[in-house]
């Protein structure tokens, strides 16, 4: 058995690990970056509350999930930015066929519109937003592209000056590329990310909307994405 071969149990535990739509829909809710209870994942998944706690149970022990507990509460989120990473990967390449399936309801319809014109993927912006923002860096020559996502000086100085310290943490990259679901070309993810969508809830530049990973930019947003980015406000509504 070669090294290689000898990864594959471990492969096959982790695609099963995901391979129930239970366990899938309370991955992609906690892309949100926040803990969730598993009262709140169980009315998201539609299931009983003994039914996600197992899940749950399964999630934490292989790796994808830590908790938390405060009182007679517990709290689960994703492991860490690779965990993200890996799911929105996985929802990106079904992401055509989610596309092609009309919404049942009007409050569907609103809530998928939302997310696509803006929303968190984990810690950092995607939709329309994230790669509104994503452009505008390239265009100014703040962020490469060409041979992977890289800050320039200038871009390091950007968010220097816009006040969105920049704090390395362990082996995550400073920039990275993060398939956008919805707009099928890669956001700003990374620390360089996960720090402006930090600064943009912070400052009150974007704020979340409705239950779900959906956020929306506000009139101070608009002026400020207009001011240092450039960024039309028609193209964030």
């Amino acid at each position: 058995m070669t090294e290689r071969d000898a990864e594959a149990p471990g492969l096959a535990r982790l695609a099963g690990l995901i391979a129930d739509e239970t366990r899938a829909a309370c991955l992609l809710a906690l892309l949100d970056g926040r803990a969730w209870t598993a009262g709140e994942l169980a009315r998201h998944a539609g299931v009983a509350a003994s039914t996600v706690s197992e899940h749950l149970g399964k999630l934490v022990a292989g790796g994808l999930l830590t908790e938390e507990r405060q009182g007679r509460h517990r709290y689960v989120r994703l492991a860490d930015e690779r965990v993200a990473q890996l799911v929105e990967d996985l929802a990106a390449q079904v992401a055509p066929q989610a596309a092609a399936r009309r919404p049942r309801t009007l409050r569907a319809s609103s809530a998928g519109s939302a997310m696509a014109r803006g929303r968190t993927c984990y810690d950092h912006l995607a939709g329309r937003l994230g790669i509104s923002v994503t452009d505008a860096l390239t265009w100014r020559g703040l962020l490469r592209q060409d041979t992977g996502f890289a800050l320039t000086d200038a871009g390091l100085g950007w968010f220097d000056a816009a006040g969105i310290p920049l704090t390395a943490t362990g082996r995550r990259p400073l920039a990275r590329a993060c398939l956008d679901w919805t707009e099928r070309r890669p956001h700003l993810a990374g620390v360089a990310g996960a720090a402006l969508c930090k600064h943009a809830l912070d400052t009150g530049w974007c704020v979340r909307i409705g239950s779900e990973r959906a956020v929306k930019v506000t009139p101070a947003g608009e002026a400020v994405l207009l001011e240092l980015l450039g960024i039309d406000p028609v193209a964030l509504r």
